[in-house]
């Protein structure tokens, strides 16, 4: 394998390729200048064979252009590409540092529509803009240093029109960005919704919500529409401000030489009367003049795009709840097994959602090892939030939290979470196999153990729960009690995890469903410390202890 370019070059050939662009544009000031003194000559009486020579350099500079023109766009696109992965998997690390329970945390249709989609507009801006941006601070200054030795009168209407382009340009360009981003705004929006809304389809037909989901999903396609077209009259605009400018110079130009030449004009040529070759080439040189801004009129509109897509990026990775651990370049991998369950010792814990009233403020809990309880509490009351701080998933404002022994911290939080096992109030199920949903790519997962995992959740004799059956993303083909119990099996199968922290496990359940989970989850915790977050007095009423979670305080209960 070859090794890593040097940081240098990377910087280094973008910016290279940009001069490359902007030097095969100046291979027209020869090739103009050879068809000029071709067009001259013959108009003054040489032959045909005089046209071979300067028709053969036009061909090699044209072919020296087209492919300096070619070797920079490629090398722009090959490092814009690059760029915008290496942009991606920062924005998808910053994601993964973050909080899954962090309430600012941007919606999963957004998120994806901002690093799939609306990051895919930066390549242009890149390859693009970037290009036109060094022709135009090339290009025209060179054309006019060699128009005005010839005529300070034809470069002085190019100088004049030439400012008034990017004049027009930046007032039509600070609307431009705007729009862009509003309707990248808007397209994340919806996006999001549609996601969402295609998850919960079975819930909007049996509600008879269909309808009024396909109203708003329509209003928010026709607010999306309005935003395009603003984006795209925008553009429309650009490009003809420049144009309009652009054909006055080349018009202004055009007639001074054509009336210099017919000897109308004796000014404007230092004192001399323009040749015919003179002429040409400088009525040659005045389209040249613009195109680079005509250019740049044309990405203007990428160049919004591309701020809009980078500011969409920034905002993604920016901020937000960071997890504990979440820094961590690799995973902490351990197979000990613990001679006993861990104690749990929280001490003067407090945390607060930001903006919120602090939930937790000096609270202390206790749990003996291989002790089972309960947390209950009103809604709200932070029982689940407890549970993701003793997991790792919430840093905690202030106080500590030491594990077995240990202070749960960033450098330890990876090693204890493999004495952790998890289950939340709504397992996800994904859109794979019975087997490959339990073991969640866990190595030793052998059939054997999921089968057994099965077994303890009381799924082996459930059809639609068997290893090979296939699932459907969102727990489709699964009721809500045997998605619980898929969990569970989850959980049995990481046989080292030793605390054991549990949201809801009853919750939405019948009482018979109920009853065989809780008597799975006790089966499960024997020998381990189990934490329970629940509302089911029943299932309260079969752990050892319960500890009601308040406002501000905090009551035990035998």
């Amino acid at each position: 394998m070859a090794p890593p370019l040097p940081a240098l070059p990377r910087f280094v050939l973008p910016r290279l390729a940009s001069l490359v662009q902007g030097g095969a544009a100046l291979l027209w000031l020869p090739q103009a200048a050879l068809l000029a003194w071709t067009i001259s000559s013959m108009t003054a009486g040489a032959g045909w064979r005089a046209a071979v020579p300067p028709a053969a350099g036009i061909v090699v500079l044209g072919l020296l252009r087209a492919a300096g023109e070619a070797w920079g766009a490629r090398t722009l696109y090959g490092a814009a590409r690059g760029h915008l992965s290496t942009l991606r998997a920062q924005v998808a690390l910053a994601l993964a540092q973050r909080s899954p329970l962090d309430r600012q945390r941007a919606q999963s249709g957004q998120a994806a529509s901002v690093i799939a989609e609306q990051a895919e507009a930066i390549v242009p801006y890149l390859v693009r803009y970037q290009s036109a941006r060094w022709k135009v601070l090339l290009v025209p200054l060179v054309i006019l240093a060699v128009i005005f030795p010839l005529s300070w009168i034809a470069a002085l209407v190019l100088l004049l029109a030439a400012p008034l382009i990017p004049v027009f340009m930046a007032l039509v360009g600070m609307g431009a960005q705007a729009a862009s981003r509003a309707q990248m705004v808007e397209m994340g929006g919806m996006n999001a919704f549609l996601l969402d809304r295609l998850r919960g389809l079975a819930t909007l037909r049996a509600l008879y919500a269909v309808e009024a989901t396909a109203e708003r999903l329509d209003a928010s396609a026709q607010s999306l529409r309005r935003r395009t077209m603003a984006v795209l009259r925008i553009a429309f605009l650009s490009s003809a401000v420049l144009e309009l400018f652009s054909a006055l110079g080349v018009a202004m130009v055009a007639a001074y030489i054509g009336f210099s030449l017919l000897g109308t004009f004796n000014f404007g040529s230092w004192g001399g009367k323009l040749s015919l070759n003179e002429g040409l080439f400088i009525l040659l040189l005045a389209p040249a003049f613009f195109e680079p801004l005509r250019e740049l009129a044309a990405v203007w509109h990428d160049k919004a795009a591309g701020e809009a897509g980078l500011a969409a990026l920034a905002d993604l990775a920016d901020g937000g709840v960071a997890m504990p651990g979440g820094g961590a370049t690799t995973a902490v991998v351990s197979s000990i097994v613990h001679a006993a369950p861990p104690a749990l010792h929280l001490q003067g814990l407090g945390f607060a959602h930001p903006g919120e009233a602090p939930l937790f403020d000096g609270f202390d809990l206790q749990v003996c090892p291989g002790e089972q309880v309960a947390l209950l509490g009103a809604s709200g009351a932070g029982k689940s939030t407890l549970l993701s701080l003793i997991a790792g998933l919430l840093p905690a404002t202030s106080g500590a939290i030491h594990i077995g022994g240990v202070a749960l911290d960033d450098a330890t939080v990876g090693g204890l979470r493999q004495r952790m096992a998890w289950m939340g109030q709504r397992p996800h199920v994904f859109a794979a196999s019975v087997s490959r949903n339990i073991s969640l790519g866990r190595e030793g997962a052998d059939p054997g153990a999921v089968s057994a995992a099965l077994h303890l959740a009381e799924l082996a004799t459930v059809a639609q729960a068997q290893p090979g059956v296939m699932l459907g993303d969102g727990a489709q083909g699964l009721s809500g009690g045997e998605a619980v119990r898929l969990a569970l099996a989850r959980v049995a199968l990481h046989p080292h995890a030793d605390l054991l922290l549990v949201d809801e496990p009853t919750a939405h359940l019948d009482s018979e469903t109920a009853a065989r989970v809780t008597d799975a989850l006790l089966l499960l915790a024997t020998g381990k410390t189990l934490i329970v977050a629940t509302h089911d007095p029943v299932l309260a009423a079969r752990l050892s202890r319960r500890v009601l979670l308040g406002a501000q305080t905090q009551e035990l209960q035998a």
